[in-house]
């Protein structure tokens, strides 16, 4: 709190991706990707795109028996079947780790900072 007793959120962004005007919970996706069979861990995250605004990226840890046996397209065909058009991955990038606090849960700010330098944010 500051002296004219004003809170500021300053550790959390907003997780909700804006893709052409519609809104997409990370969570939803999530949830499908935890689906597949061969997903062990899963990420979404909204990344910049010059047509819609945003657009969804997903970071998936492999279980270890499916590694190189799973494509990228394999995961958004997945998602294809279970998803809205405007809700399916647009990126899929393979992890061996994901980034996580000291409890155990999946930093998405660490990747979203990640993709952004990557794209030169």
């Amino acid at each position: 709190m500051d002296e004219e007793g004003y809170f500021y959120i300053v550790d959390r962004k907003k997780d909700l991706i804006i893709a052409g005007g519609y809104n997409i919970y990370p969570r939803e996706v999530e949830e499908v990707l935890y689906e597949h069979p061969a997903v062990s861990e899963a990420a979404v995250i909204g990344v910049p795109d010059p047509y819609r605004g945003e657009t969804v990226k997903a970071f998936i840890q492999l279980k270890p028996e499916y590694n190189g046996k799973v494509t990228e397209q394999d995961i958004v065909n997945f998602c294809k079947e279970r998803l809205a058009p405007y809700k399916v991955p647009k990126f899929v990038e393979f992890r061996d780790e994901l980034p996580k606090t000291l409890v155990g849960k999946i930093l998405r700010r660490a990747l979203k900072e990640e993709e952004l330098k990557k794209r030169g944010g």
